[in-house]
């Protein structure tokens, strides 16, 4: 493979950048598997951070609600991915702090409902069990799983 050029580079991830959100981890990355020197890696990011094609606050406000709303993620499994994508604490905390628990429960309780139905279990207790496991694998926090299973209700699904 070529190795490109610092200008070949820049204008390839500007591209890339233009089409979809990316984070600044993500563009480090391609470079380094092109082994571009840092020197001209640390030139590339600037250029595109100057120029707004690489905002780590914008990716993480679309990345965390694109996974919430058509992934069905909760808000642990979002902020995972986010640290894995090395975007800063304090922004991973504002934009999980920006979804409101209605939207996490407007995701939950039909994915539980949905989920119900395939569940075999003895009793209500084994039934709750399983959906809060399946929830929190789910990456959706306690307090939230908590206010869409009704436990003293027989295990039935709070609307």
């Amino acid at each position: 493979m070529k190795q490109k050029t610092e200008q070949e580079a820049y204008l390839t991830l500007a591209a890339l950048c233009a089409q979809a959100e990316h984070c600044q981890w993500e563009m480090v990355e391609k470079m380094r598997k092109w082994e571009i020197p840092e020197e001209a890696q640390a030139r590339i990011m600037e250029r595109l951070v100057k120029e707004r094609y690489v905002d780590d606050e914008r990716f993480a406000r679309a990345f965390a609600k694109d996974k919430v709303r058509y992934n069905k993620w909760g808000r642990r499994k979002v902020e995972q991915a986010l640290w894995q994508k090395h975007i800063d604490e304090d922004i991973r905390k504002n934009v999980l702090n920006e979804i409101d628990d209605e939207e996490y429960l407007s995701v939950l309780r039909p994915l539980l409902k949905q989920k119900r139905k395939s569940i075999k279990a003895q009793n209500d207790y084994e039934l709750n069990q399983k959906l809060m496991r399946f929830a929190l694998g789910r990456g959706f926090t306690f307090d939230i799983i908590k206010q869409c299973i009704d436990v003293e209700d027989e295990g039935e699904l709070v609307d």
